[in-house]
C-alpha cells in the first residue's frame, strides 16, 4: 500500500494533516459559534457558511494562476502565512457586536485567500511527483493515501473542538446544551457568551496546528524540491515537457470542465456536514448516547480502530513472517486498546452536535485501503475503473446516503414547526448511517477527481485546472446553503428529496458523458 511511493508524497501528505486538522476544528463549531455569538438563526448562519466555503474554495483558482507564473512552493509558504493570520483574528476576543463582526469576517478573509495559495499549489506538487515514469502507475494510490492523510486531520478536529469546549464551559460551571434557555433560564446569555469565548480558544488551535505544518513542509522540502516546477520553468532548463497540440489542450481543459460542471452538485449535497446535518444532530437527534454505539465518540477508540485496518492489512500483505507477526500483535492491541476505553466511557455518553463530524473522516482513513484493493484488483485484472467512472457511481451512492436520512425524517415535526425546541429522539446510528454512505460516495469521488485532474490537466495550466477543480466544490459549497435557507420552511423530507434529486440527475449526466470524456483525453 504504501510501498514503491515517493518520500515527497508523505511529507506533503503530514504538512496538509496538520493544517486540514486546524481548518476542520474550526469548521467543525463555524456556524454553532455564530449562532451563539450573534444569535443568528439556521438560515442565516448557513448562508454565511456556505459562502465562506464558496470563497475558501474558489480562491485556489486565482492562487493555482499565480503559481503557474511565481512556483507552486513561493505560493504555498506565502498561503500558509496568511491562513496563519486569519486564524489568529478569529481567535481574538471580541464581543458580539459590529466589531466583533467586523475581525470574524476579516479573519475569514484571509483564511479563505491564504487557502487559495495553500490548498490547490500543494496539491499540484503531489501530482508532479508522479510525472516521473517510474512513478506515473502509481497516482490514483498515491491521492487515495493523500486524501487518508487529509482525514486524520479532519477526524481528530471535531473531537479537539469538544473537548476545548467541555474544558471551557465546566470552569464556569456550565455544560453544553442545545437549548440555552430552557437549561439555564435567566444564565442562558452568561452561557452563551461564555460558549462563544470556548469556541474562540478552537480558532488558536488553526494557529498551533499551522505551525507544525509549516515545521514539516520546510523540514522535508528537499523531498520534493524538485516536483516544484512549473511548465516555464522546465522549459528554460530544458527539461522534458509534454508536448500538446492546440486542439489537445483544449479537448483537456473541456473535459475537465464538463467533470467540473457536474461534481458541482455533489459538493452542494455533501458538505450538509457542517450545516444542515448539524442542525439535524441538534434539533432531532437524542445526544444522549448509549450502548455500543458510543465506541464512536471516544476519538481515541476511533483512532485505535483504524490503526488497527492498516495493521490487519500489513499483517496479510507483508512479505517477511516477522512483519506479519509484529503488525498482527499491533492489530489485537489496538482492537483490545479500542474496546478498554470504550468500556470506560460514562453511560450514557453527552455528545454535541459537533461530534458526527469525526465519523466522516474516520470512515475515510479506515476505509481508504479497501478501496485501493478492491480498485487495484481490477486494475490487476485488466478491468481498471477510470476515474470519470468512478465519479459517477459515487453521485449515486450520495443519493442513497441521503435516502437514509430521508427514512429517519418520514415522522419528525418540520424545523417551521418546531421552532427553537427540540425534538431529540433518533437514535445516533441513524446520522451514522448517513455518514457512513456519503463517505463511499466521497471515496468514489473526491481523490480520484483530484488525480484526474493532475493528470489530464496541460503542463502550462495545471495550477489553474487544480484551482478549476476547487471552483466547482466552491460553487457547490455556496449552493449547501440552500437546504439551510429553507430549513424552517419546508418539511426536512423535501429538504433531503431536492439533494437526492440533484444526485441522481448529475449520476446520469456523468454516465452519458463517460464516452465523451474517454476521447477527449486519450
Amino acid at each position: 500500500m504504501f510501498q514503491g511511493q515517493p518520500k515527497g508524497l508523505f511529507a506533503l501528505a503530514l504538512a496538509n494533516t496538520g493544517e486540514r486538522f486546524g481548518y476542520y476544528t474550526m469548521l467543525a463549531i463555524f456556524t454553532l459559534f455564530m449562532q451563539a455569538k450573534f444569535g443568528w438563526d439556521e438560515s442565516v448562519a448557513g448562508n454565511v457558511y456556505a459562502i465562506f466555503l464558496a470563497v475558501v474554495y474558489f480562491s485556489p483558482l486565482f492562487g493555482g494562476m499565480i503559481a503557474d507564473k511565481i512556483g507552486y512552493g513561493k505560493c504555498v509558504s506565502i498561503g500558509m502565512a496568511i491562513m496563519f493570520l486569519g486564524y489568529l483574528a478569529l481567535a481574538i476576543p471580541t464581543g458580539a457586536n459590529n466589531t466583533g463582526m467586523y475581525v470574524m469576517f476579516g479573519g475569514l478573509a484571509l483564511v479563505s485567500l491564504g487557502t487559495g495559495l495553500f490548498k490547490g499549489n500543494l496539491q499540484v506538487l503531489v501530482g508532479n511527483l508522479f510525472d516521473a515514469p517510474e512513478y506515473s502507475a502509481k497516482r490514483d494510490a498515491a491521492f487515495s493515501l493523500f486524501y487518508m492523510a487529509i482525514n486524520i486531520g479532519a477526524m481528530f478536529a471535531p473531537a479537539m473542538a469538544s473537548y476545548i469546549t467541555n474544558q471551557y464551559l465546566s470552569r464556569f460551571g456550565f455544560e453544553y446544551t442545545a437549548d440555552a434557555a430552557a437549561t439555564y433560564g435567566d444564565r442562558a446569555g452568561e452561557y452563551l457568551e461564555t460558549l462563544y469565548g470556548a469556541y474562540g480558544l478552537c480558532f488558536g488551535v488553526a494557529c498551533a496546528s499551522l505551525i507544525l505544518s509549516a515545521i514539516i513542509y520546510f523540514a522535508c522540502r528537499s523531498w520534493f524540491r524538485h516536483a516544484d516546477v512549473t511548465a516555464k520553468q522546465a522549459k528554460a532548463a530544458a527539461a522534458p515537457v509534454e508536448e500538446l497540440t492546440p486542439k489537445q489542450t483544449r479537448d483537456r481543459i473541456i473535459a475537465l470542465l464538463l467533470v467540473f460542471a457536474v461534481v458541482i452538485f455533489f459538493w452542494m449535497a455533501f458538505h450538509q456536514n457542517g450545516s444542515a446535518l448539524t442542525f439535524f444532530a441538534k434539533k432531532y437527534t437524542d445526544l444522549s448516547v448509549t450502548g455500543p454505539i458510543r465506541i464512536g465518540f471516544n476519538i481515541f477508540s476511533l483512532a485505535l480502530l483504524a490503526v488497527a485496518v492498516y495493521t490487519g492489512f500489513a499483517t496479510f500483505q507483508s512479505k517477511a513472517m516477522k512483519n506479519r507477526v509484529i503488525c498482527g500483535i499491533i492489530t489485537v492491541l489496538c482492537v483490545a486498546g479500542a474496546i478498554g476505553l470504550y468500556l470506560g466511557m460514562a453511560d450514557p455518553y453527552n455528545a454535541q452536535p459537533s461530534d458526527f463530524q469525526q465519523f466522516n473522516p474516520f470512515f475515510v482513513v479506515a476505509l481508504t485501503p479497501f478501496s485501493m484493493v478492491f480498485f487495484g484488483a481490477l486494475a490487476n485484472k485488466g478491468k481498471e475503473v477510470s476515474a470519470p467512472t468512478r465519479i459517477a457511481w459515487g453521485m449515486l451512492v450520495a443519493a442513497l446516503g441521503f435516502g437514509v436520512i430521508t427514512l429517519a425524517s418520514t415522522d419528525l415535526i418540520s424545523p417551521k414547526d418546531l421552532g427553537d425546541g427540540t425534538q431529540g429522539i433518533l437514535s445516533p446510528s441513524w446520522l451514522i448511517s448517513t455518514y457512513f454512505t456519503l463517505t463511499l460516495a466521497e471515496l468514489l469521488l473526491s481523490p480520484m477527481g483530484i488525480s484526474f485532474v493532475s493528470k489530464v490537466a496541460p503542463p502550462k495550466y495545471k495550477g489553474m485546472m487544480m484551482g478549476g477543480w476547487f471552483v466547482a466544490t466552491a460553487i457547490g459549497n455556496y449552493l449547501s446553503s440552500i437546504p439551510s435557507m429553507l430549513w424552517n420552511k419546508i418539511p426536512l423530507m423535501a429538504n433531503w428529496g431536492i439533494l437526492i434529486a440533484l444526485c441522481l440527475i448529475s449520476a446520469v449526466v456523468m454516465f452519458a458523458l463517460l464516452k465523451k470524456l474517454k476521447q477527449m483525453t486519450a
